[in-house]
């Protein structure tokens, strides 16, 4: 069965905001608590052949995955493909979009995950060998909170600074605009806006071009 993600980001800024954002979650009716704090390393790919990747990773992957992993890499548009190590774990995400935005930072999106067990630099040796090559590699601590299909991960990301995410993640496609009016009216309650699709580009395309610079740091970048 795929997977929908809804995901519409905020732009916080300083820790200030983020810890403002924290105290209103918990008071807020559907009362968010901490599910897990963590370090992540993502390294985002581009280029590379969907079709050579979907004969070496099926070779990873149990049956009922390669059924969906399949259908994402051939039905799918504008893939995006990364992997990401948290809490010892090694995993490989694509994300398609559902919508004209782009797969990587769209609201709308199908997602497939996959745990390997493997270390990070294997998995990208795996993407590389099929001639993918590295986009941008992304260090954050995220904190993540949920209550019930809802979660909203607050992450200080390298570059950006604090960024907030609002998610949930759906099994059927006909619900995805009623998704999005809800995260947009929960958005409203907590006091923050949508980071707009088009800076939010500018500020990705500028970290993907300096990536170097900040990945693994404290620095922070502002884009307007």
């Amino acid at each position: 069965m795929s997977l929908y993600e809804i995901e519409i980001k905020s732009l916080l800024g300083p820790k200030e905001k983020a810890d403002e954002l924290k105290r209103k979650m918990v008071a807020h009716p559907l009362s968010f608590s901490l599910l897990s704090h963590n370090k992540q390393l993502n390294h985002y790919f581009m280029d590379g052949s969907p079709e050579k990747l979907l004969e070496v990773v099926t070779t990873h992957l149990e049956e009922a995955k390669i059924v969906i992993f399949k259908k994402m890499m051939t039905e799918g548009k504008n893939h995006s493909v990364r992997t990401r190590e948290a809490n010892g774990k090694v995993i490989l995400v694509v994300k398609t979009s559902l919508d004209d935005q782009t797969s990587s930072n769209g609201v709308s999106r199908a997602e497939f995950e996959s745990e390997f067990d493997m270390s990070l630099a294997e998995l990208d040796q795996i993407l590389l060998d099929v001639d993918f090559q590295y986009q941008a590699k992304w260090s954050r601590e995220r904190e993540e909170y949920g209550s019930g299909d809802v979660h909203i991960c607050i992450d200080k990301n390298a570059g950006y600074g604090y960024l907030v995410e609002f998610e949930m993640v759906i099994p059927n496609e006909a619900e995805v605009e009623s998704t999005k009016q809800f995260l947009y009216a929960l958005m409203e309650e907590l006091g923050v806006e949508e980071l707009p699709q088009d800076r939010l580009e500018r500020m990705f395309t500028h970290y993907n071009k300096h990536w170097p610079e900040y990945y693994g740091t404290e620095k922070v970048f502002i884009i307007d």
